[in-house]
């Protein structure tokens, strides 16, 4: 028999990555240009040209690195480079010390719970959040504490957020731009939120570590700026992907950035190092490193994404669809025009039309789709969600 832990998480696995394999399923048998999936945050933008040509160059110099461990935290090298562009983008003061390759950012996560989670230590993050966070705070006994939207904004909701924080707060997750509903969260409000955790971390005598998840960083539009955190945070660590500035998910390739400024410094560091290990990822992907480092400036085709998101807003909001308009990453998150979010889903599937419920964000009432397609498959999808509105009356 499993674990009575996996039990559960087999019951409920990924409902995303369920919605994108009955999408697989159905375009075997409607054909793909018949069906239109907007499950799942798979990047249709191909990799910047430089990362192929980093690719055949460092394959073609057959160095002895290429396929070979290293240090648990990376490639010395990779991660200076890391830090430079960082130093020169955000104005910090990073070392390579400071930088940990991760498998993604996914493993990132995993690396930094395990290195700070006690069994019943709390980690509060905001709704809508990513599911998978309640996963990856479970993998060691941790408890995921969600904080309710705001839904008009989708900003950080700070008096609801200082009422849950306790002596049990280890960590605080914050994901912006934000999976699902595309919102940047404010200055503002990044100062508003520190503030209540600097005075609780005096209050209760321990740290609180603000862990800031930005596989999305660079997907933003219309000059909108994202704060870089350990600016604002001493006790800031920063994970983050090359999956979607890349286009590069399936490589599973990304890094941690701890300050020497965080609290026991030290000791996160190492312990962060040993969980890499112990984990069993050992290391990150060894090619990759050496790939992202060639390519570290390299950004994937924002204007693409821009277009897709403009087609997608306009043409369901013309359906009398409500959605906040999103500021960076890849999503609409769309309110529901039922109260069952999931009813929803099941409807639209009726018009091949497969999106995510928001009640696997922790919002419910709403639903999220993934404009990270061909924009034809949008520009397609749009007669499908009039027919969708028609039968739900939202339109005559």
């Amino acid at each position: 028999m499993v674990s009575e832990k996996m039990v559960g998480l087999v019951k409920n696995s990924s409902a995303i990555r369920a919605m994108f394999e009955e999408g697989q399923k159905m375009a075997a048998i409607y054909g793909a240009e018949n069906v239109y999936d907007f499950s799942i945050g798979n990047p249709n933008v191909a990799p910047p040209e430089a990362v192929k040509k980093a690719i055949l160059e460092l394959v073609s110099e057959d160095s002895p690195r290429l396929h070979a461990y290293m240090n648990n935290a990376g490639f010395e090298d990779v991660r200076d480079a890391i830090c430079k562009s960082l130093n020169r983008r955000f104005d910090t003061q990073f070392v390579q010390e400071n930088i940990i390759m991760t498998v993604g950012a996914a493993g990132g996560l995993n690396v930094i719970f395990r290195a700070l989670l006690n069994p019943e230590d709390e980690v509060i993050t905001f709704a809508p959040y990513f599911g998978e966070y309640r996963s990856y705070v479970g993998n060691y006994d941790g408890k995921l504490v969600a904080v309710a939207p705001d839904t008009k904004t989708f900003q950080p909701n700070i008096e609801e957020f200082e009422k849950v924080i306790t002596a049990k707060t280890k960590a605080v997750l914050i994901n912006t731009p934000n999976n699902p509903t595309g919102v940047v969260y404010a200055e503002e409000t990044i100062k508003r939120l520190v503030a209540v955790m600097e005075k609780k971390q005096q209050e209760f005598g321990n740290p609180i570590y603000l862990i800031s998840d930005e596989p999305y960083r660079e997907l933003v539009y219309d000059g909108v700026f994202v704060p870089y955190l350990t600016k604002y945070y001493k006790n800031t660590i920063v994970g983050y992907s090359f999956s979607k500035s890349l286009s590069l998910p399936g490589e599973r390739i990304g890094y941690l950035v701890i300050p020497k400024e965080v609290e026991d410094y030290n000791m996160v560091l190492g312990a962060a190092n040993v969980a890499n290990r112990i984990l069993g990822y050992v290391n990150a992907p060894s090619m990759f490193q050496l790939v992202v480092a060639k390519c570290i400036d390299e950004k994937t085709d924002v204007g693409y994404y821009d277009r897709n998101r403009e087609t997608l807003y306009q043409g369901l909001k013309e359906l009398g669809f409500e959605c906040i308009k999103p500021e960076g990453a890849f999503y609409l998150f769309v309110k529901s025009p039922i109260e069952d979010d999931k009813k929803f889903c099941e409807i639209a599937k009726k018009y091949n039309l497969l999106i995510v419920a928001g009640s696997n964000f922790g919002c419910s009432g709403f639903v999220r789709m993934a404009y990270c397609v061909a924009h034809d498959t949008i520009v397609n999808a749009l007669p499908k969600f009039r027919e969708l509105a028609k039968e739900l009356k939202m339109i005559a």
